[in-house]
């Protein structure tokens, strides 16, 4: 399977191949204060939303990644980016993260969406057996997003990640597989 040719779809949401000319039309999302506030990613000027893009495209280069730009079908706008990561073919674990989205979108159900869209492709298309989410342990909000999909708190781990204001986060880490997905995925 080619991975810049995975695309996603709903009637709510569209996930299309992340390409660099997303540029311009995620810089106004990007540049909205805090959005990767618990992350390590630095998105917030044009130089550091475009080394990220590179980043990401490298990743899928090398087969470690699937990046998305998030188009909210609602809006007909960009909303913001997510990916696949971290995916280890030989185990069918693959992890869901490297995800911000617009203040505008918070709420909306945009997220949902599109991590149902994801779940699905992972464990019907992909053949996954597992999914993972590494949530820093203070965004309760992000949490508890997971938690409503049915994925399960498998542990945490202590001053993890440095993220961009150099503070060291304990990473809260989620997992997620098909006999838990199935009796949420309709009840969302």
């Amino acid at each position: 399977m080619n991975l810049d040719e995975i695309r996603l779809e709903n009637e709510r949401v569209l996930l299309e191949p992340l390409a660099s000319t997303h540029l311009a039309l995620l810089l106004p999302v990007a540049l909205q204060p805090g959005l990767t506030r618990y992350s390590p990613s630095k998105i917030d000027s044009e130089a550091a939303l475009a080394a990220y893009l590179e980043r990401a495209l490298d990743l899928r280069e090398e087969g470690k990644a699937v990046p998305f730009a998030v188009i909210d079908k609602k809006s007909q706008s960009a909303a913001g980016c997510t990916r696949y990561m971290n995916i280890d073919w030989d185990n069918k674990v693959l992890h869901i993260g490297a995800t911000w989205i617009g203040r505008e979108f918070h709420g909306s159900g945009l997220n949902t969406e599109m991590k149902g869209l994801m779940i699905d492709f992972a464990f019907d298309e992909l053949g996954f057996e597992k999914v993972e989410f590494r949530i820093d342990e203070r965004n309760i909000r992000s949490r508890k997003a997971v938690e409503k999909l049915g994925a399960r708190l498998e542990g945490v781990l202590r001053r993890d990640v440095y993220l961009a204001d150099g503070f060291k986060r304990n990473t809260c880490c989620y997992g997620l597989l098909p006999e838990e997905w199935k009796p949420k995925r309709n009840t969302l």
